[in-house]
């Protein structure tokens, strides 16, 4: 069975930083990409970034750039995003999925959504 599993989500300050973590098992990992994502409240499902099998990575939102940093480790099955300087309006559940192989730029393009982590940053 495939499986994401987030976690590392929680209330921060403003200017704070966080670590989530995206779990995968039920597939061959390093063959494929992992994309992270978020929701905000009556908001439509954002890309936030995107780590293929080369480990290129890919910034989806321009709010996100220099804040925000990802990073897989294949002997872990886990991609990681590095959160710092959080603000408010970054406020959102945060989910990964997976792609074969390349990131994309179409969130329909994503499949085997995590049920995300929520993230709180207060001002």
């Amino acid at each position: 069975e495939v499986q994401l599993v987030e976690s590392g989500g929680g209330l921060v300050q403003a200017g704070g930083s966080l670590r989530l973590s995206c779990a995968a098992s039920g597939f061959t990992f390093d063959d494929h990409a992992i994309g992270w994502f978020r929701q905000a409240p009556g908001k439509e499902r954002e890309g936030v970034s995107c780590i293929d099998i080369d480990n290129r990575n890919y910034t989806y939102t321009d709010s996100i750039k220099g804040r925000f940093t990802i990073s897989r480790d294949n002997a872990k099955n886990t991609v990681f995003l590095q959160m710092n300087n959080l603000k408010p309006e970054d406020t959102a559940v945060y989910s990964c999925a997976r792609k074969q192989r390349w990131c994309a730029l179409r969130v329909i393009d994503f499949s085997d959504w995590g049920q995300g982590t929520q993230v709180t940053v207060s001002s």
